[in-house]
């Protein structure tokens, strides 16, 4: 629970950042790579379990 305290207060600091230097490019940057880390995780979960029945 504490990591997600974390992630909260980084990601208020980067929309923070954007908002004062108009680097709204940074917003959809940060959604792609929290998107790309949840997909990565979510296949490390399901492919485990077939690789050991393939060996």
């Amino acid at each position: 629970m504490r990591s997600l305290k974390y992630l909260g207060r980084l990601l208020k600091e980067i929309g923070g950042y954007a908002k004062e230097h108009k680097a709204w490019w940074l917003i959809p940057l940060v959604i792609i790579l929290i998107l790309l880390s949840l997909v990565i995780l979510a296949g490390q979960g399901i492919t485990l379990p077939f690789i050991y029945t393939l060996s």
